[in-house]
């Protein structure tokens, strides 16, 4: 099966944020240990089904990675939106573990990258599913699910 197309939200103008769901890019982003990992650059999204597929997050300057290198994609579904401040929370990552998550420079996104992304999540075992989009990762629903904008 081809792999859809994806695209950073900002370059598609006759797309936004879903009525009802906050943009939450400029938030931070925290992992299960609560300590900042960096702040929501970008969204990823499959414009054939409307659907955020990615956060783009710009991790913090404290982990020291260079410039090229500083920047993480996280599949929605792994991430949940807090009820009440404007954070990200990621409770597969650590501070620790986020040096070894796999890096994202804005290149297309290949299925291997995406495999390597799962890996590094405990997720695995998603990356034979023939529907990769439509597996829990990637459950936009989920992440939303704590806060809607009012």
């Amino acid at each position: 099966m081809e792999t859809p197309i994806l695209r950073r939200l900002r370059d598609m103008t006759d797309f936004e944020v879903a009525d009802g769901n906050p943009d939450v890019r400029g938030w931070t982003v925290r992992g299960a240990d609560g300590q900042a990992l960096g702040t929501v650059f970008e969204l990823i999204v499959e414009p054939d089904v409307l659907k955020v597929r990615y956060l783009d997050v710009e991790l913090d300057g404290r982990f020291n990675i260079n410039e090229h290198e500083n920047h993480i994609l996280l599949p929605i579904g792994v991430a949940a939106i807090d009820a009440d401040g404007d954070n990200v929370f990621v409770p597969a990552l650590t501070a620790e573990s986020v040096l070894n998550y796999p890096p994202y420079v804005e290149i297309q996104i290949t299925r291997e990258y995406e495999e390597a992304m799962l890996r590094a999540l405990g997720k695995e075992g998603q990356a034979a599913n023939p529907r990769f989009y439509e597996q829990e990762s990637f459950d936009a629903d989920s992440f939303y699910s704590n806060r809607r904008a009012s």
